[in-house]
């Protein structure tokens, strides 16, 4: 479990620096230059998801259950909400779509809705914690993001009907291959069967 902490603390902290150093961010920045500051940001958050992912592994050997394995449905609410999450996700990178002119950080509300989904199917200690910590992460991040919006005056353009549903095709085609393929592969639980 130290593991997993650890690599949340190290992955969430180096991602946490714009809501809560700001300005300390843009000095070292000025200082360091963008490229190495980006360098730096990159290795350190590849050392915190790999030790998260290890952390993890351990953690689901020998889980800890804090109460009694959610209900089947909960399961199905919680594929339905990570395809929205996977939707927001591609709205982020998909330019002109009408989901980043509503929400303006699309991905963040995605990884809200993604943690959530995890936490409403799941029932062991390390599941908690680390979905428990992206969901904290991403509220304060979403107020964060919204609030620079504000005070730098952002506009964001309204969006095109075209440029959303690619958004929503490339999400939905995305969640599928994961939810059927990838999150087995990968974690080892089919997410539409007994676990998620």
């Amino acid at each position: 479990m130290l593991t997993l902490m650890a690599g949340l603390v190290v992955f969430l902290g180096a991602h946490s620096v714009r809501i809560f150093a700001e300005g300390w961010r843009a000095a070292t920045i000025a200082e360091m230059g963008e490229k190495a500051w980006k360098g730096v940001y990159t290795l350190v958050s590849i050392a915190g998801f790999v030790l998260i992912v290890v952390g993890y592994g351990i953690a689901r050997r020998s889980p800890t259950e804090l109460w009694p394995l959610p209900p089947v449905w909960t399961h199905h609410l919680a594929a339905l909400l990570v395809l929205i999450a996977f939707v927001l996700l591609a709205a982020a990178y998909v330019p002109g779509n009408q989901l980043k002119a509503v929400v303006h950080h699309p991905m963040v509300l995605g990884v809200k809705v993604w943690a959530f989904a995890h936490l409403v199917a799941n029932n062991s200690l390390a599941d908690v914690l680390l979905f428990g910590a992206f969901l904290a992460w991403a509220v304060l991040d979403f107020r964060a993001a919204r609030k620079r919006d504000l005070v730098a005056g952002t506009v964001y353009p309204p969006g095109r009907t075209s440029r959303t549903v690619l958004a929503v095709v490339i999400g939905a085609v995305a969640w599928g291959v994961f939810a059927f393929w990838l999150h087995r592969v990968l974690i080892g639980v089919q997410p539409l069967g007994m676990g998620f």
